[in-house]
């Protein structure tokens, strides 16, 4: 199962584009966590926590759409670096002002999570142009969904490591400087300079002007409420049998599950239609979902964590497939970074739907949210079928003399375009 992702890595730049984007996306992983144990060692509430980590998530959901834009106009080192540099600058005041002046403190987390770069999609954006073949790119699009998880696991980890070594001050700086080292370990490389986006045709709607990124925009805003949600009905459930300690169980069960459903659907080479691989994964979720509802003792419920994680970063892989196809063209880096806003406001929304259901009705209604919710998605892809099966803007035909001695062109990726 190793031979696809060594295939991968072996490729000339692939692992050092893969790392320096998980570093620079260190701070915006482990943001709220940070915040919330930056706000408690000063003193302050957990509302005026909560208040100052959804002021950074909304500002980074506008900021990532927007950033992705430039980055398709101006090329990345010119939008990703500058970026960075402007988070950690605004995350420093944050450190070192603290939490009073209060406008100040929203401020600069604010305009932290707008200029947060947009990594994410740039290297989607570039994986074509580093690799050859379409099943490579496939692969590496597993790999990235699966890389997602460990730095949500490891992130995590080194923030309270690194805040119970020196304080949480501290930590939060560190950890912005480290992500511009991230960042700019990417820029700097050959393929992340030598990236032009197609020739665009101008228009105010951008990305979002494609019918079938809109339906598959549509279908992960569930997919995000779920993950939202169960977080929260794991808290509850957690309340009831022992604590901090199985909620933690539980979310490294969601995580543990996701790495092994992406670890193993990236080491395939799938074919057919993306859009119905798409719908028949997420059914695949919305039904491992809901054995979390019988709720049995805390060994069952880690190993029904595990299960319902298993389907979820196939998803997200099959779904770059579709966002790379129905991105129009000159904006695929501003398309994935949508994909990412979209989960993120779906988790915010998850999370804020949750809380009443699980006051109302307890543990048991709180899981039935995220199966409810991965229901919807589905039923989003199914009436969108047509929309999304539907051919995008085509490939772009590239020449490949290196697998290729009699320089025969052969399509490639949209995103791979001039590199």
């Amino acid at each position: 199962m190793t031979g696809a992702y060594l295939e991968v890595l072996r490729a000339r730049h692939a692992a050092r584009l893969l790392a320096g984007t998980l570093v620079g996306r260190l701070p915006n992983a482990v943001a709220a966590l940070a915040i919330l144990l930056f706000v408690r060692a000063e003193g302050g509430s957990y509302s005026l926590a909560g208040g100052l980590a959804a002021a950074y998530g909304v500002a980074n959901a506008v900021g990532q759409p927007v950033l992705g834009r430039l980055v398709d106009l101006y090329g990345q080192p010119r939008v990703q670096l500058p970026a960075a540099l402007a988070s950690a600058v605004a995350t420093t005041v944050f450190a070192l002002v603290g939490i009073a002046p209060l406008p100040l403190a929203y401020a600069s987390v604010a305009a932290a999570g707008l200029f947060a770069p947009p990594l994410e999609g740039g290297l989607r954006a570039l994986w074509a142009s580093v690799l050859h073949k379409e099943g490579q790119v496939h692969t590496a699009y597993a790999m990235d969904a699966v890389a997602q998880e460990v730095l949500f696991t490891v992130g995590p980890l080194l923030l309270t490591l690194s805040a119970s070594l020196w304080s949480a001050q501290a930590a939060l700086v560190l950890l912005n400087v480290i992500g511009v080292l991230g960042a700019l370990s990417v820029v700097v490389s050959p393929p992340s300079r030598a990236w032009r986006s197609e020739p665009r045709e101008a228009h105010w709607l951008g990305a979002l002007r494609s019918p079938g990124l809109l339906a598959l925009l549509a279908a992960f805003l569930f997919v995000g409420m779920a993950m939202g949600s169960i977080a929260v009905a794991a808290v509850s459930y957690a309340d009831d049998h022992g604590g901090d300690v199985v909620y933690g169980a539980l979310m490294a069960g969601l995580g543990f599950g996701a790495l092994i459903g992406g670890a193993v659907y990236g080491a395939r080479r799938w074919g057919g239609e993306p859009a119905r691989r798409l719908r028949f994964l997420v059914a695949l979720l919305a039904v491992c979902y809901l054995p979390l509802t019988l709720m049995p003792g805390v060994v069952g419920m880690t190993l029904l964590a595990v299960l319902a994680g298993v389907f979820l970063a196939p998803c997200i892989a099959c779904a770059f497939v579709l966002v790379d196809r129905h991105a129009p063209r000159g904006t695929v880096t501003e398309a994935f970074s949508w994909l990412v806003t979209t989960f993120t406001v779906g988790a915010s929304v998850g999370t804020g739907l949750a809380g009443p259901v699980v006051e109302t009705g307890g543990a048991l209604w709180g899981f039935a949210v995220p199966g409810a919710a991965a229901a919807v998605s589905l039923l989003v892809l199914l009436a969108t079928g047509r929309v999304l099966a539907a051919p995008g803007r085509g490939g772009v035909v590239a020449a490949s003399p290196e697998n290729d001695p009699n320089r025969a062109v052969e399509p490639r990726f949209s995103s791979g375009d001039r590199a």
